[in-house]
């Protein structure tokens, strides 16, 4: 749709370039990015939970190294949001990770209750990504159904899509690779 899109970001620098971001850290800190960035849309992806379950514990098995706090290699930033919202799921187990998608579902729509910037959507809906055009205010040409994408054990890297609207999540700029850690700005 000709947005700039990081899929993650880490830095103040890729916040500023990224039209559109998504992953961590958006999903640990909306409340804060929402006081940051006071005009920035939220569109929450919804999934059927025996969907969700499958896939967050096969992603999570395969980060879990990474993520240990004083050892893994991931982001800082990254590893704080993964440990922010799946604290309670350890050990893995099908009830634990339901009640924390629940749990997260049901404060991210409190949080948004009565708000014009926030869309929630289920990609395998029809007319889903209709709804997002919309949303966004995008010009609505061709399908409106999402590709499918990420089936099964077939899940995308980011890091292999080249696109000149991609943003680099470590994007340096004035400040450096200076991580942007908007978890330690005070709300208002």
């Amino acid at each position: 749709m000709g947005f700039s899109v990081a899929h993650t970001a880490f830095t103040k620098q890729a916040f500023e370039m990224s039209d559109a971001i998504s992953d961590a850290p958006c999903f640990s800190d909306y409340m804060h990015l929402d006081e940051l960035f006071p005009n920035a849309k939220f569109i929450y992806l919804s999934r059927e939970l025996n969907k969700w379950v499958p896939s967050i514990t096969m992603l999570l098995e395969k980060m879990a190294p990474h993520l240990d706090l004083n050892t893994g290699k991931f982001n800082p930033i990254l590893k704080r949001s993964f440990h922010r919202t799946f604290s309670d799921v350890l050990p893995l187990s099908s009830t634990a990770l339901a009640g924390c998608y629940l749990k997260h579902e049901q404060a991210v729509f409190s949080y948004f209750k009565n708000s014009d910037n926030f869309l929630a959507i289920d990609i395998s809906e029809p007319d889903s990504l209709l709804k997002l055009k919309q949303f966004l205010g995008v010009e609505i040409q061709g399908n409106t159904c999402f590709p499918k994408l990420n089936i099964g054990r077939q899940v995308a890297n980011w890091k292999e899509y080249k696109h000149p609207n991609k943003i680099n999540s470590n994007l340096a700029g004035k400040e450096h690779r200076k991580y942007f850690d908007y978890s330690l700005t005070p709300l208002k």
